[in-house]
């Protein structure tokens, strides 16, 4: 299997990890930060809370039951699906969802690519 990397994002108090193939992780990071440049323009009252990506580091070992390792693919699903539901009227929200998406896209080719040569 492929490296990965782990994005430590905090929401609040909740700190969790997110696994990323290590050719993607900056990716997600550039996008939390671009996301949270532009949530204070969006006036919709359904904006969802974004954790804030504190580092990347390339092993975890989790040892407080509190904080969660969470799959990149699945993060990338829950975020598209939180942005996909504001009600935004006054704000371009389709750039934003566009870079979500373009990332998402590019795990979920990147997992399949991962699947198709372990079963080589």
């Amino acid at each position: 299997m492929s490296k990965m990397k782990y994005a430590l994002l905090q929401l609040n108090t909740q700190v969790d990890f997110v696994e990323m193939p290590a050719s993607h992780v900056y990716q997600l990071t550039a996008l939390n930060r671009r996301l949270h440049k532009e949530l204070d323009k969006l006036t919709a009252g359904n904006v969802p809370e974004l954790g804030h990506i504190l580092a990347e580091c390339e092993q975890v070992e989790v040892v407080a039951g509190q904080c969660r390792i969470l799959q990149g693919l699945t993060y990338m699903n829950e975020l598209e699906q939180s942005f996909a539901a504001i009600e935004e009227k006054s704000y371009p929200l389709i750039s934003l969802l566009t870079e979500i998406r373009a990332l998402q896209a590019q795990l979920e080719q990147w997992y399949e690519e991962e699947e198709e040569s372990q079963l080589d």
